[in-house]
Order: C-alpha cells, then sequence, then structure tokens
C-alpha cells in the first residue's frame, strides 16, 4: 500500500516515481535560482537557529542551546530586510519549520522556502515578480522535463496554461465568493484550507488574494495609511493545495512597527534589532516566500506533499 512505501522511505526513494519527482525538484530548484539571479538577485545564507518568532508563536520549535533557549527558523524574512540594505535584492532557498499539528496533503514541519526580498517596489511590482517566477518555474520544467512529466501522466495542459498576468482580487472580494458558495465567514475571518480551495477551484489555475485585515497577518506587514485596518499583504493560491506563496509589504515606519510589536503581544526587546532597521536609516521594502513542496504538489498531481520531498517530516513522520 501506499501507506507502506512511505513507512519505507529509505528504501522506496529507489523507487521510478520518486526518482522522477526528485530529478523534477532539482530542476525546480535550478530555474529558481536562474530566475533571481537573471533578475540580479544575490542569494544569501541565513541562520536556522532563531532567538524570536517570525511568525505566530505557537508554531515555533524550541531547543536548548548550550544555556539558552532557541528556535528552528519559520522563515528567513526577517534576516533578507538586514542584508537588502548593502546588497538591495537578495534571496535564500532554505529550510523552515512550522509545529503546527496540521495534517493535510499540503503541511510538513520541515520544509524548503524559496524567499527573496528587495527595495523600491509595491505591491504591484511583488505580485509581478512572484507570477513571472512562477510562470518561468512551468516554461523551464515543460521544456527540460517534458519526459519526466509524460512518464508521471502531469497534466501539462495545465502547466502551458500559466501565463502571466495572474488573476488578482481583494480578501474582500475573496470573501463575496465564499458567502455565494454558502460559507458563514466573516470579513475579518482568517481564511482556512477549505475557503482557500472553494476560492481556487473558481479559478482554475493561480492567483493572489492581497489587501488582508491587519487583525490577522504579522506585525512586520505594512499597513494601507488611508485605512490601518487593511495590510499590504499577498498571497498566491492554486487549485487543490489553496495558498503556496505569501509575501507584502514590510512596516518601514518605526514608530508604527514598534506599536505592531507591541498590539501583538511580543517582547520588545526580542526585536531591538528588527527595530534598528528602521531606526537608523529606512527603505520601503517588499518581499515573499514560496513553498517549494507546496509547488511541486500542485505542478506534478501529487497525490501528498509527502512525496515531494526526500525525507518528509509530519506530525508522525519522523524515520529515518
Amino acid at each position: 500500500s501506499t501507506d507502506f512505501l512511505r513507512n519505507v522511505r529509505h528504501l522506496w526513494l529507489r523507487s521510478r516515481k520518486m526518482n522522477l519527482i526528485m530529478k523534477i525538484r532539482d530542476r525546480v530548484l535550478e530555474f529558481s535560482r536562474d530566475f533571481f539571479r537573471k533578475n540580479q538577485f544575490i542569494e544569501v545564507s541565513p541562520p536556522m537557529f532563531i532567538s524570536a518568532a517570525v511568525e505566530g508563536g505557537s508554531t515555533l520549535f524550541d531547543l536548548k542551546y548550550f544555556d539558552q533557549t532557541l528556535y528552528l527558523t519559520q522563515s528567513s524574512q526577517l534576516y533578507l530586510e538586514i542584508l537588502i540594505y548593502s546588497l538591495e535584492k537578495v534571496f535564500c532557498i532554505a529550510p523552515s519549520f512550522r509545529a503546527e499539528k496540521s495534517r493535510t496533503i499540503r503541511h510538513l514541519t520541515e520544509y524548503w522556502h524559496i524567499e527573496g526580498e528587495w527595495p523600491y517596489a509595491n505591491m504591484s511590482d511583488l505580485m509581478n515578480f512572484q507570477e513571472s517566477l512562477v510562470s518561468y518555474i512551468c516554461e523551464q520544467t515543460i521544456l527540460n522535463c517534458n519526459n519526466e512529466l509524460e512518464e508521471l501522466k502531469v497534466d501539462l495542459k495545465k502547466l502551458k496554461l500559466v501565463k502571466t498576468p495572474f488573476p488578482r482580487i481583494t480578501y474582500s472580494e475573496s470573501i463575496k465568493i465564499l458567502i455565494e458558495n454558502g460559507s458563514k465567514l466573516n470579513w475579518g475571518d482568517d481564511l482556512g484550507y477549505e475557503e482557500e480551495k472553494i476560492i481556487a477551484n473558481k479559478f482554475g489555475s493561480p492567483f493572489f488574494i492581497y489587501d488582508y485585515p491587519t487583525s490577522i497577518k504579522a506585525f512586520y506587514c505594512k499597513t494601507h495609511r488611508e485605512d490601518p485596518n487593511l495590510a499590504m499583504s499577498v498571497d498566491m493560491l492554486v487549485p487543490r493545495i489553496g495558498e503556496i506563496s505569501t509575501g507584502g509589504a514590510r512596516e518601514d515606519d518605526k514608530d508604527l512597527l514598534i506599536k505592531r510589536i507591541n498590539d501583538s503581544g511580543l517582547n520588545i526587546e526580542d526585536y531591538s534589532w528588527y527595530i534598528d532597521l528602521r531606526k537608523y536609516g529606512t527603505i520601503p521594502h517588499v518581499g515573499f516566500g514560496l513553498g517549494l513542496e507546496r509547488l511541486l504538489v500542485w505542478m506534478l498531481d501529487l497525490d501528498n506533499i509527502i512525496d515531494s520531498i526526500p525525507f518528509p517530516r509530519t506530525t508522525r513522520r519522523f524515520y529515518p
């Protein structure tokens, strides 16, 4: 059975199916780096041990670090923000860790994050870059991995239809779509997996949802100055999987950032270095993080995200 094969991962990786998936995964990483470099981005190496949360504290893995407690990184975003002041356009492809007890086809506790950060860009620039990246990856995968895709019986038509620009809707418009489909969600509620699937199936291809309520987004998200209740945040979604990428403009006003940190109930001292980035000269900037495995699940029509990575880590799987 499939479950048995997943329990003997060290042997299942010898199978033809896993061989093909891992080869395509390798090329997708290559195409991602190619795209960043074609756009003058510099690859950097952020730390995996961190001292404070990037996302919600409830999803942190803590560990003993000599006589202190540190955490495994949830995202390299804050460290990429440090580097834009000297290198400008930066990116990394590195592991991220989330202590989420979700058991779905799209959740891993350890996954690979394709993250980019750069200055002097707006939300439109951010969405343009992300859609161009995903389109480039799909295009290059078709051109260079055609034999592997055909053997895996991947829907090539779906990949060929990935063209820019992607559809873009606001969070408010997404709530309207959900209500029309019988959802009881109210404005201000976060979108769950089931809600994301409903909206994604309506479009049938990658698309964006932007301008989320500030209350459901992280402290570093910049707010609209004309309406502080809206965060300049954006997610990319695809059918069946839902959200595969999240990003936005970063708060560059020191005082507003401090207020957001305090309002989020976080320890301000943990973020003193992050506040310094605004205190000693700041610039407007944007960034995003794309989940490699979720992208592969969608591209290759995989049944489960654990088949997109050699050694998956989930709430139940951590061997070998």
